[in-house]
């Protein structure tokens, strides 16, 4: 590489850009040429800054982060992506990697991987953890195919409520991790009802629950 890569980091979170960009910067043929918290703002970043490649978490403050990876590849196809979040359902990875990722990292094996599986996804080559290739593999072996429950006809944000109230997660502790308020995470449980046709908050739990545990 005759330059240093230029990566621009869209994340929500201060603490989590600022020590990404330190791992990132220490690196001789990498630095990071911008940051940005919310699609919004990731948008202008890559028209002005023109990276080489694009780190993007999936909880944004305004819109999901794979919606932004559906933007990047209608007008940037090509320009590389890696997918980093908090949540370890492999399904995750699966829309990610659909929808035109390079690569897909969960934040807490980040440490010790990211400059690899940023090398790796500079280089051209597709980047998965080896516990997500792990996971991605072992569902495919199951009878259970998630590809054709219910849950499939959620949206991006509708599908991190539905995970996050499996793993025992309240209404505001939802929010607080969405960045949104209370009452939207309200709205979002009403939808979710709606599309898998159940009738009370306490359905919509047991069918939370039950799907992180078939598809952990």
């Amino acid at each position: 590489m005759s330059h240093s890569a230029r990566i621009l980091i869209v994340d929500d979170h201060p603490v989590f850009r600022k020590g990404l960009a330190q791992l990132i910067n220490e690196e001789k043929d990498m630095e990071v040429c911008g940051e940005a918290e919310d699609v919004a703002a990731a948008r202008i970043a890559i028209q002005n800054l023109k990276p080489d490649m694009v780190i993007i978490d999936i909880t944004l403050k305004d819109k999901s982060g794979l919606e932004l990876l559906g933007d990047i590849q209608s007008s940037n196809p090509g320009l590389p992506t890696l997918i980093v979040s908090m949540h370890d359902e492999s399904l995750y990875a699966e829309r990610a990697f659909r929808l035109g990722a390079m690569g897909y990292i969960m934040k807490g094996e980040m440490s010790d991987t990211v400059i690899q599986a940023i090398r790796q996804v500079l280089s051209g080559r597709i980047y998965a953890s080896d516990t997500m290739v792990s996971r991605m593999v072992g569902r495919l072996s199951r009878k259970a195919d998630p590809t054709t429950h219910p849950v499939q006809t959620l949206s991006d944000r509708e599908l991190e409520v539905f995970q996050l109230m499996g793993k025992g997660f309240q209404r505001k502790d939802i929010a607080d991790l969405l960045g949104v308020s209370a009452k939207t995470v309200g709205s979002y449980r009403e939808l979710i009802k709606k599309k898998l046709n159940v009738n009370t908050s306490g359905e919509l739990m047991r069918e939370a629950v039950e799907w992180v545990r078939r598809f952990p």
